[in-house]
């Protein structure tokens, strides 16, 4: 198990190179892969969670718009309680005083946005439309 722990903890350097670099999805395949190797490396998921908020912003849905729902990591149907409880637990994951992980303070702006648009009912509305539209035509 201790040639695991290397291997994962050179998994997890090798993260953080290409997080500074912003190659968050780069980034998200070494931190799965430190994981995997060393499950109990500190702070493993508070990095793949900065990497997945990031790779969801990345992935732009209706042309122009980050994925939202991916940012927050929730599901379309969430009300807004929810949107706001999973806004807290992340917002506590990412805080700058608390998260030095490269990307984790743009990760935090990021799910500020994401939980302000999707509380906004009537952009959430039409974002959600065009989803439908979108996935209907496809």
């Amino acid at each position: 198990m201790e040639c695991n722990k290397e291997e994962g903890l050179r998994a997890k350097e090798l993260a953080e190179m290409k997080m500074n670099n912003k190659d968050y999805a780069g980034a998200r395949t070494m931190v799965i892969k430190a994981q995997r190797l060393f499950p109990s490396i500190e702070n493993i998921s508070h990095m793949l969670t900065v990497c997945q908020v990031h790779c969801s912003a990345e992935c732009k849905v209706l042309g122009s718009y980050p994925d939202w729902y991916g940012i927050l990591q929730i599901e379309q149907n969430a009300d807004e309680a929810s949107i706001k409880k999973q806004f807290r637990k992340l917002a506590l994951q990412f805080h700058p005083d608390k998260n030095k992980f490269p990307g984790a303070e743009a990760a935090f702006k990021l799910i500020e946005e994401a939980q302000r648009f999707l509380c906004d009912q009537s952009k959430r509305s039409q974002f959600d439309m065009k989803l439908k539209t979108m996935r209907h035509g496809q």
